[in-house]
């Protein structure tokens, strides 16, 4: 087992290297980026009140444009031909615009950005937000409660739900229960989590019914003073709506996938021989049928898992109201905040092959007959 770990762990590093390296070609050479988006705000196309550009250690304060100086009429210095190859970039000095390119580090070869990127990843060194003035890590910090609060919850309900219902679909194949309670999961799954979310709002949020739960926020904003009790029933008053969104059509796929694998293992010749031998139906259930058919729903555990925590939450945050990791990598996008976009992509595509892993762990933990040392990956 050692040994597979290992080879394991050792695959990691090239594809964690293909899945930046094809995402950095794609961002870096795509039209737009952080240094056409800063000379935008700078131009007056999307200004805001404040903005940084460091030169050699030193801070120069853009407020609502360039600073003084650095500024040019078009035409009036020869410089706009230099600054064609930026969008918005007339009127600004070639000088300045290189500083910009500098502090982005786009005076530098793609090959060289690439290595100095991915070596100071290897460190678990983000680097700052170019828009935020934060430091990445305390950035995916601040909003990574929302994202667990919604991912745990959701794994936690969807796989709790779906196991014990696809087992008593499975035991009761045919029936008005399987047939009612599968009409009742494929209209969860078919209707979209964001559009759950508003019925549940103008429901039980003050929209035309009740009001009932909160629509803003993980928390109140005198949960600080609240005793622990309290706080606890403030917390979940407030992922109520939310979790609930997300996770009406999230264990479709987990209760069929058990239902019919539990069918599918009791068909089996050893279930029958079970049965010869005078085992009761819960020992036959639960000592033989259950291991073997929970390898699928363990073979899927990490896609889910992952998808749970980092996927499909954007329109669920934004509706109500949770500033979490979906809200951030779409800002991050829209930005360009590249080092935003990366480090996030780093650290969920490393979790989710370590999940991986642990999910093969977990796999021969289940079935002993799985003997990982003899494959070649």
């Amino acid at each position: 087992m050692g040994a597979y770990i290992l080879r394991r762990l050792l695959l990691m590093i090239p594809t964690l290297l293909g899945i930046m390296l094809i995402s950095f070609t794609i961002t870096q050479f795509a039209p737009g980026g952080p240094v056409e988006e800063l000379i935008s705000r700078m131009t007056g196309n999307n200004v805001e009140a404040t903005a940084r550009v460091s030169n050699s250690g030193s801070e120069v304060n853009l407020p609502g444009g360039a600073p003084k100086g650095n500024v040019t009429q078009a035409g009036t210095n020869g410089q706009a031909s230099d600054n064609s190859a930026y969008r918005g970039g007339r009127g600004l000095s070639q000088k300045y615009l290189d500083q910009i390119k500098k502090q982005f580090g786009f005076d530098k070869p793609p090959v060289q950005r690439f290595g100095d990127m991915m070596w100071s990843y290897l460190r678990f060194d983000f680097g700052r937000s170019v828009f935020r003035d934060i430091s990445v890590v305390d950035l995916i910090k601040e909003k990574l409660p929302v994202s667990i609060t919604l991912g745990l919850w959701l794994t936690l309900i969807s796989y709790g739900i779906s196991i014990p219902l696809g087992i008593a679909k499975a035991m009761r194949d045919g029936s008005r229960f399987d047939v009612w309670s599968s009409a009742v999961v494929l209209v969860g799954y078919a209707l979209p989590g964001f559009l759950i979310g508003i019925l549940l709002i103008v429901l039980f949020a003050g929209g035309s019914f009740w009001n009932i739960f909160p629509i803003k926020g993980l928390v109140s904003p005198d949960f600080a003073t609240l005793p622990w009790w309290r706080q606890i029933l403030d917390y979940l008053w407030h992922i109520t709506l939310p979790v609930v969104a997300m996770g009406l059509g999230g264990f479709a796929t987990a209760t069929f996938l058990t239902k019919n694998s539990f069918l599918d293992e009791v068909a089996k010749q050893y279930v029958v021989t079970a049965r010869a031998k005078g085992l009761t139906e819960r020992r036959i259930l639960y000592g033989h049928v259950f291991r073997n058919a929970m390898l699928i729903l363990i073979a899927t555990f990490p896609g889910a898992f992952v998808g749970a925590f980092f996927g499909g939450s954007l329109l669920i945050e934004t509706i109500f109201s949770l500033d979490g990791i979906g809200l951030l990598g779409f800002t991050s996008i829209i930005n360009r905040d590249y080092p935003v976009v990366f480090a996030t992509l780093y650290v969920f595509s490393l979790l989710g092959l370590v999940i991986a892993l642990i999910s093969d762990l977990t796999y021969g933990w289940v079935d002993p007959r799985i003997d990982f040392e003899s494959r070649n990956v």
